[in-house]
């Protein structure tokens, strides 16, 4: 990152980074098969987040529920999934065009997982249903692009989050009325609690 902090990230080589890290190039290439991995490190977790959470609701959670309670829960932490970890980590991602593409394309492929694991759910793929998981997962994305934003003009990142904290639950409650039964989780065994 200090690399691609003073030179820019087009700019340094795989060849340098093995250099700088004191290990083969190959090496280098076997933990980051592309380059832009070491700089989206998180992206495979990133790109499952939301599917993973769907898929983890309790028994009578709607999608959207599991997907603000998780949404809150990355807020609360400071989820590098919903801003850049500081203002160097933005400003190399926005003084290149290749990690700007990468961060549009894992957004693109979380959005496809969620939809896909809606798919797999319902048993049903369809435009509506990828347009549902397009609306579900624009929150993450809008608030990675705000903090971003902010962030690279100067606010602390602590306050952003901060008011996330406070908007979010705020978008949440717009799209209420039209997702908040969407594949409410009616499949599941009741738990102990609910036996007795």
């Amino acid at each position: 990152m200090t690399l691609f902090a003073e030179r820019g990230f087009d700019e340094v080589t795989i060849p340098q980074i093995a250099d700088a890290a004191g290990v083969s190039k190959m090496t280098v290439t076997n933990y980051f098969p592309r380059k832009e991995d070491l700089v989206f490190d998180q992206a495979e977790a990133t790109i499952r987040s939301l599917a993973d959470a769907v898929a983890a609701r309790a028994r009578g959670e709607s999608m959207l529920t599991a997907i603000r309670r998780d949404c809150t829960h990355r807020i609360a932490a400071g989820d590098v999934t919903l801003g850049p970890p500081g203002a160097v980590f933005a400003r190399i991602v926005d003084d290149s065009r290749v990690l700007t593409h990468r961060a549009r394309e894992i957004a693109d492929l979380r959005e496809r997982a969620l939809g896909d694991a809606i798919a797999a759910e319902t048993g049903e793929d369809s435009l509506r249903l990828r347009v549902i998981a397009t609306q579900l997962a624009s929150v993450h994305r809008a608030l990675f692009t705000e903090t971003s934003r902010r962030v690279l003009a100067g606010e602390p990142r602590d306050a952003v989050f901060a008011e996330l904290a406070t908007t979010a639950p705020r978008i949440f409650d717009l799209m209420e009325p039209s997702l908040g039964e969407f594949c409410r989780r009616r499949d599941l065994p009741p738990g102990p609690a609910e036996q007795a």
